[in-house]
């Protein structure tokens, strides 16, 4: 396009700009993905813009090295503007070198902006602006964590990173403790009475809140009443106060491996809306008629219980086992032997024997059976690392979470099909990602399994059959996390297409008001439409589901991190030590390395496997030497030592055992 003094410039057409995400790899390499668009657009220059930036790109016609190749003209919106670091101050001025290594600029912070902080210290900085022909942004100094490496700043700089907070308050204490928790005859009359039903809670044995507890009651002609009571938040936590503006903002607690930051303050969590045994407590419930198995009555509402037993997994686990009415001091909450009724033991074993019917149910209709492993560790007063290991699930475990299942489903289908209201908060599970479910039926194939994805349902049953095909076998962990990273994320939204990993038309989330706020939510709603009203805002409902899914991706990538944490702090001392892995991951830059005995990941970098030069291959994700043709692939099982354990850039290297 000719402009006047003769420059010419670009004719830039409305169909070549999109708008997508900025994703800068750690190497540098820069691209934006666009939801509209297969293909990313790779980026020569990404100028003054960051990784994660919502960006306006204009994308070349013509195609270079077979890539779309694009710039971008806009910022639509900064992903965010605080950042952890570390600070270096020098007479004059000071940069925070930022712990994300996408990130691919110091911020300069003045020395009157460093609020007290020394040099290295572990800071967050919040960019203020970034001037038209400058490198780096300005930034302040909002907080100081710490020294770097030391164990409760790395904690908190994993909290401020992804702007989880890891304190309430003082107001919001205040408010909290001056809440009335008391329990009064005018509440408890309008309430449905369960306090002299047999009701117990099951958690695990460092649970501090309990969400949730279980009545059972036998019936004539063989049929139950079972009742699954959450603790009723929303009497206590009322809309639009600063508690509960708070929780909104928080939206879920977050679970480090040494503490948990809470939803609520202690007077809530952990006392007045906690199930705790022997005190009454309101709760609003699900309550369900089962007879051969299956549920023929259903009952929703506010009610009042007082729960006789607090049980751990281990506990229920034993009574599930030895069919007994003794639990043995070695699995004891407090180490000493003791006994049960034959009432209890009764009821934990029908509500068993229910749970497995149900799961049984479950997978008949396309259910996905991930069997779920975590990482836990044992950690002594000075918050050290002294022992790793892997908690699978048991029968108590999945006991609970089938009854869970149960009255999260059944409220969402009494909303949805009963009371036929569109405006409701679902917990949504698409199909699993196209490209990365393809990705897995080529690994299985190459390992010896073939993964059916001709259609929905053939796909889940030929997914499990080989879940169950690869248990016990070195290529099961590299087959479970594949499988994992190919599903779709669960997301809160109004819009209700169903659970594909559960198999369940309408789902909800009713039973974890303490630790998750769509599930306060979600009880707000139900009680209206139990009463007949109707509520109104839906649109605040949509952003409200954004924000809760938000907050809980930041959640889970805190929670890995600490993970992440105390497995190189555990590994530090252990450079002597050859361990059995299986392979992971493989790049063009290393290959990774998963510890079979204790889940702890790291690389062994392609420039340290010696003799040889070793060539990726991407189409079965292997590397193999050039002159010995030896081949390292997915699955496969080697020894390793390490070689470094890097606390500060939370990297674990490995070698080769020798």
């Amino acid at each position: 396009m000719r402009r006047r003094k003769n420059k010419i410039e670009r004719k830039e057409k409305n169909t070549n700009k999109f708008v997508g995400t900025l994703d800068v790899s750690v190497r540098g390499v820069a691209v934006v993905v666009c939801e509209s668009l297969e293909e990313k657009i790779h980026l020569e220059n990404i100028g003054q813009y960051l990784h994660n930036d919502l960006v306006e790109v204009y994308v070349f016609s013509r195609r270079k090295k077979n890539k779309y190749y694009g710039e971008i003209t806009n910022l639509l919106k900064r992903e965010k503007k605080e950042y952890v670091g570390k600070i270096e101050i020098s007479d004059k001025f000071s940069f925070v070198i930022v712990d994300n290594k996408r990130i691919h600029v110091d911020i300069f912070v003045p020395i009157s902006m460093i609020n007290k902080a020394k040099d290295r210290d572990k800071v967050l900085v919040e960019i203020t602006e970034w001037k038209k022909n400058s490198q780096s942004p300005n930034g302040i100094i909002k907080k100081v964590l710490g020294i770097e490496g030391e164990h409760n700043t790395e904690i908190h700089s994993i909290l401020a990173e992804y702007g989880l907070p890891y304190d309430f308050e003082k107001e919001i204490k205040e408010y909290a403790n001056n809440i009335d928790t008391s329990i009064n005859n005018k509440e408890v009359f309008k309430r449905r009475d369960f306090r002299n039903e047999l009701t117990f809670t099951i958690d695990p044995v460092d649970a501090k809140d309990f969400d949730d507890a279980i009545s059972f009651k036998k019936l004539s002609n063989n049929s139950y009443e079972i009742g699954v009571h959450i603790a009723d938040v929303s009497h206590y936590l009322k809309p639009n106060t600063i508690l509960d503006k708070e929780a909104f903002n928080r939206a879920t607690s977050v679970y480090l491996v040494d503490r948990v930051v809470p939803m609520l303050p202690e007077i809530l969590s952990n006392k007045a809306c906690s199930l705790r045994p022997n005190e009454e407590k309101y709760t609003f419930s699900a309550v369900f008629t089962i007879d051969n198995n299956k549920v023929i009555n259903e009952w929703f509402g506010k009610t009042i219980i007082n729960s006789n037993y607090r049980f751990s997994y281990e506990e229920a686990q034993e009574i599930i086992e030895t069919k007994n009415i003794i639990i043995r001091k070695e699995v004891s909450l407090n180490g000493i032997e003791y006994s049960v009724s034959s009432k209890v033991k009764e009821a934990v074993l029908k509500l068993n024997d229910i749970a497995i019917f149900m799961r049984k149910e479950r997978m008949k209709s396309g259910a996905i059976s991930f069997d779920k492993k975590e990482v836990r560790f044992n950690i002594n007063k000075q918050n050290e690392p002294i022992g790793v290991y892997v908690k699978e699930s048991k029968e108590s475990n999945k006991l609970v979470e089938e009854f869970m299942l149960l009255a999260n489903r059944k409220v969402s289908e009494y909303v949805g099909k009963k009371i036929k209201k569109n405006l409701f908060i679902y917990r949504v599970h698409d199909l699993p990602d196209e490209s990365k479910i393809k990705a897995l039926k080529e690994v299985s194939k190459s390992l010896g399994y073939n993964l059916d994805i001709s259609s929905r349902k053939k796909m889940s049953e030929s997914l499990n059959k080989i879940l169950k095909q690869v248990k016990g076998k070195k290529e099961q962990s590299l087959i479970e996390s594949l499988a994992i990273r190919s599903m779709s994320k669960a997301e809160y939204t109004t819009k209700n297409i169903g659970h594909y990993g559960l198999s369940f038309e309408y789902y909800s989330h009713f039973t974890s008001p303490i630790r998750r706020y769509p599930d306060v939510i979600v009880h707000r709603l139900l009680e209206k439409y139990i009463n007949k009203e109707n509520p109104l805002g839906h649109e605040a409902y949509n952003s409200a589901c954004d924000h809760c899914t938000q907050r809980e991706i930041l959640a889970t990538k805190a929670e890995r991190d600490s993970i992440k944490f105390m497995q190189i702090k555990f590994m530090q001392d252990k450079t002597n030590k050859k361990f059995n892995g299986i392979i992971s991951g493989i790049t063009d830059w290393g290959i990774f390395v998963e510890i079979v005995e204790n889940k702890c990941e790291g690389m062994i970098p392609v420039r340290d496997l010696k003799g040889d030069y070793y060539i990726y291959n991407k189409d079965d994700h292997s590397l193999i030497g050039k002159k010995n043709k030896i081949k390292y692939q997915l699955g496969d099982a080697i020894q390793v030592q390490v070689k470094h354990a890097d606390l500060i850039k939370k990297q674990l290297d490995f070698i080769l055992a020798e």
